[in-house]
């Protein structure tokens, strides 16, 4: 590990290690890889991450509110119950995380890839999602009321029973997502999308 100031990391390596109940509060890291390594409980307040790697670790009720991570992946990694409140994911690679009863209020997305991330019953409602991928991601029964997809990613996304009532959806890729149970009242579609749209329901579109 190369240590450059108090509280400031770069290049640290950990692989199966256990940071439980850890304070790393305002801490500023910057190509660090943790690999199987547990944050359970740990506090990550303000966190400021660059191009960090955390491929499935645990960060079951850790606290990450306000925290910030540009281009860092977080593959496989476990995020139930933890506190992400105002955190920001800038081009971030979140494949296969899962957010079960996590506190995503006021979180901030830009860019990334999402893809198989586990978001059910997530309220999500107005984020700006503008192009985020997120294939076959669990979307089930999550609030995405209002929020911006134009030019998302949907494909073979699971929306039993999403809310996308007043949601941009324009440009977004569905293919193959069932949207016969997801509410879409005063969503807005584009004419391809109103065309699978009708198909779900058993329409011959011509």
């Amino acid at each position: 590990m190369k240590r450059q100031e108090d509280n400031v990391w770069t290049e640290a390596v950990y692989e199966n290690e256990s940071f439980e109940e850890a304070d790393f509060s305002e801490a500023e890291w910057a190509r660090c890889s943790f690999t199987a390594c547990r944050f359970v409980g740990a506090r990550l307040s303000e966190v400021r991450a660059r191009h960090c790697r955390f491929e499935e670790c645990d960060f079951t009720q850790a606290r990450i509110n306000s925290a910030s991570f540009e281009v860092c992946s977080f593959t496989g990694s476990l995020f139930d119950h933890a506190n992400l409140f105002m955190a920001q994911f800038e081009n971030c690679r979140m494949l296969g995380a899962t957010f079960i009863e996590a506190n995503l209020d006021g979180l901030k997305v830009s860019g990334g890839n999402w893809s198989w991330a586990i978001l059910r019953h997530q309220t999500l409602k107005g984020l700006d999602l503008q192009g985020l991928k997120l294939i076959e991601a669990d979307l089930y029964g999550a609030c995405l009321l209002e929020c911006d997809l134009r030019d998302a990613d949907l494909s073979r996304s699971n929306l039993t029973g999403t809310r996308l009532a007043g949601t941009d959806l324009r440009g977004a890729d569905l293919t193959g997502a069932d949207l016969r149970d997801a509410d879409i009242r005063g969503a807005w579609l584009d004419i391809a999308q109103a065309a699978h749209f009708a198909q779900c329901y058993g329409a011959i579109v011509e």
